[in-house]
């Protein structure tokens, strides 16, 4: 029985593999399902976000059948998939989730998303009855790990996107972003995250500006903003704190003279600007204003170089809290392990008892004598309870298994005699650097 994590990520396969293999969360419960069953797994959980489909499981069968599972749900052939997989069993497993949890393995190194990601996935298989004792603590402790390396590292506290760089900026600034406006000038992906990023650090008056105000209303619905025109920031300039360009334009939207009458308006409080676009949205003027603070997307690369340098240092102590950790899950499987050969062992011995106790009643139910059946109870349980452990003995001593000899002593209570036993069964020519005294002694 194997931990065994497999799948595509966006090292290893192209955008056009990895949404054929992806799952829905609607079809998560029905793939778990055939897993738990024809796939062979024991237990089972599935991530799939846009960057990556991984299949956890705890089974018998090998990866390559598991693999074939796969291709097969999603109508491919195995040979077309299997360039892009990659796979990792037991130690390796463990270790690449507690990495994938901690944001290790993302395109983004340290990004916090995938945690969230990893939760909903164990959500969905404990849904759908599919994790067990293994695979549910490994989760359990994967996010445990994966806090632990949020607290007593800097993985994530430092910019490395250009949109999470100019909230940051934002909030060194101004400190608090709770009653702060912004203004976001565009309505593309950059612009979408800047607004993602602001509402996490506390923000919650948006402003959305664009040529389309279909999509500039798109936007700002999501985040309870409100949406105008290109043409009318001048107008609602004045109210915003924080203004974040980034449209296609190839002219500047925003002028020196409208950003005066906006400081104008808001006697010297100073407007935090960051123009992403290029070419600039933002007439460089602008920037030699007092009460204005204008960063470029050059002024961000900086911070962004300086974040991923962080991180990378930040991603060492990562990786030291994880070795900590699937070594501490090891030693606990290896319990589970050893728990369940000694209930084997017991409920073993338990059955020869009752056998050899139910033989002894029946002796005295007809009539023998109870001294007969207490001595045929005696008798048989000592001669199953030692038979395996004798020929396992016997066989070692015949082979000269030392190692064997003395484990087995060891644990029948033989300790003190397990060398002299051993030495004695051993053939002469094995007896090596053996004493010839030591006879005489004892």
């Amino acid at each position: 029985m194997s931990l065994i994590a497999f799948g595509v990520n966006h090292k290893t396969a192209p955008v056009d593999v990895r949404e054929r293999i992806a799952f829905g969360p609607e079809r998560v419960q029905n793939a778990l399902q055939e897993l738990l069953g024809d796939g062979g797994a024991r237990e089972a959980a599935i991530v799939s976000t846009c960057n990556r489909t991984e299949i956890y499981t705890h089974a018998e069968c090998v990866t390559d059948e598991l693999v074939e599972w796969l291709a097969t749900f999603h109508q491919m052939s195995p040979e077309a998939l299997q360039p892009y997989i990659y796979a990792h069993t037991d130690e390796s497993a463990i270790r690449h989730l507690m990495r994938v949890a901690c944001g290790l393995d993302s395109m983004v190194l340290g990004e916090p998303q995938i945690l969230g990601q990893i939760k909903d996935a164990f959500t969905l298989a404990q849904d759908a009855n599919a994790l067990g004792p293994i695979l549910g603590r490994l989760f359990q402790n994967t996010f445990a790990v994966a806090k632990q390396v949020r607290t007593d590292t800097q993985i994530g506290a430092s910019p490395v996107s250009v949109a999470f760089a100019a909230v940051s900026l934002a909030r060194q600034i101004f400190g608090s972003l709770e009653e702060k406006t912004a203004l976001l000038i565009g309505a593309g992906e950059t612009i979408e995250l800047c607004a993602r990023h602001l509402q996490s650090a506390g923000l919650t008056r948006v402003i959305v500006a664009n040529r389309s105000i279909e999509r500039a209303h798109m936007l700002a619905e999501q985040y309870e903003g409100s949406a105008i025109g290109l043409g009318d920031i001048p107008a609602h300039l004045h109210r915003a704190d924080i203004v974040i360009s980034s449209t296609g334009s190839s002219l500047p939207v925003l002028g020196k003279g409208a950003v005066e009458q906006a400081i104008r308006e808001r006697k010297r409080r100073p407007i935090f600007m960051v123009d992403i676009a290029v070419p600039r949205d933002i007439e460089p003027q602008v920037g030699q204003m007092q009460d204005v603070y204008l960063y470029t997307v050059d002024d961000l690369k900086t911070v962004i170089d300086e974040g991923q340098r962080s991180r990378r240092e930040a991603a060492e102590q990562a990786e030291e809290i994880i070795d900590v950790q699937v070594e501490h899950f090891l030693q606990w499987v290896q319990l589970q392990t050893g728990a369940e050969l000694i209930r084997n062992y017991r409920r073993r011995a338990e059955d020869m008892r009752d056998e050899a106790l139910a033989r002894a009643r029946s002796m005295i139910e007809s009539g023998r004598d109870p001294r007969e059946a207490l001595d045929y109870l005696a008798r048989t349980l000592t001669n199953r309870l030692i038979h395996q452990p004798t020929v396992v003995l016997r066989q070692a001593c015949v082979s000269g298994d030392l190692a064997t000899v003395q484990s087995v002593s060891h644990v029948v209570g033989l300790d003190e005699d397990a060398e002299t036993l051993a030495q004695r069964a051993l053939p002469v020519g094995q007896w090596g650097n053996r004493n010839p005294n030591d006879d005489r002694e004892r």
